[in-house]
């Protein structure tokens, strides 16, 4: 089976749902990632959510380019959680032709965040929709054991967990936990790069994650080894904020991140075999 590659949101925030299509297109990506919702507070609201026309111009060029929609983001597990003010979120998924949700977990209070969460992966069910929670160090999920913890005690189908190769460096969780995960309970992960000495508070890991990441194979972390680690048919989607890369054109920055996850694929095959 051909190896699948996702050009992640992050990776050229700054274009439009329809620009990005086309850039995957052109450098080779089957998949895209779209945001619907905002990550932040701070951040302003995203016009694909309302606007019928652009969600028309979306379908359009995904149709003409073959690019599906991987997944889209992001939805965020708070204590006060109500699945069914994301009625509209689910709509505009299912237009795309999306299949995952990333998802966040923001609420300490575990016991709730499982019974939200599973409410949720409920109601996304029946629009075709995986929720995929990705855990973070500086959230309330913060290791990959949490993660998938928090994801069978669900009992839900479409619950499944999402690896970020920043968080897996940044948290306590091993090659092995990956391995042990079942291949049905993983649908994509997120691939970057970063240096082994960074600032471990919150605010550092924030900050890293969302401004200073690197192209893979130009950091510290041992992406090849997560790679062979993952199973052989997984989407590997780039995410790259960089605000020293956003310089670039962003068809250029695209090309840069999946040469560079194409290149430690071929690392990890090798080592497959010579292993």
């Amino acid at each position: 089976m051909q190896r699948k590659y996702s050009l992640s949101f992050l990776t050229v925030a700054d274009v439009s749902p329809v620009e990005a299509v086309k850039i995957a297109a052109e450098c080779g990506y089957a998949q895209v990632g779209l945001r619907l919702l905002p990550a932040a507070p701070h951040e302003s609201e995203y016009p694909i959510l309302t606007d019928q026309h652009l969600i028309q111009e979306t379908q359009a060029i995904l149709n003409d380019t073959g690019v599906k929609v991987a997944d889209v983001e992001i939805i965020r597990i708070n204590p006060d959680f109500d699945e069914k003010k994301y009625s509209q979120f689910l709509d505009v998924a299912q237009q795309l032709g999306a299949k995952h949700i990333l998802i966040a977990g923001n609420d300490s209070e575990q016991n709730r965040l499982i019974e939200n969460y599973a409410k949720f992966c409920e109601l996304s069910k029946s629009y075709g929709l995986s929720c995929d929670l990705e855990f973070m160090p500086w959230t309330a999920v913060k290791n990959l054991t949490q993660a998938q913890t928090i994801v069978e005690q669900t009992g839900q189908s479409n619950a499944a967990v999402l690896i970020d190769s920043l968080h897996f460096d940044r948290s306590d969780s091993t090659l092995e936990q990956v391995q042990a995960i079942p291949a049905s309970r993983l649908n994509y992960v997120q691939l970057c790069d970063g240096f082994a000495d960074y600032d471990p508070s919150d605010e550092g890991l924030i900050k890293i994650a969302r401004n200073n990441r690197l192209v893979p194979g130009q950091g510290d972390i041992d992406l090849v080894a997560l790679i062979a680690a993952l199973p052989k048919n997984i989407t590997l989607a780039a995410e790259v904020p960089n605000l020293e890369l956003a310089k670039l054109p962003a068809l250029e920055r695209a090309r840069i991140n999946l040469q560079a996850i194409q290149a430690l694929v071929a690392l990890a095959n090798v080592d497959a075999v010579a292993g």
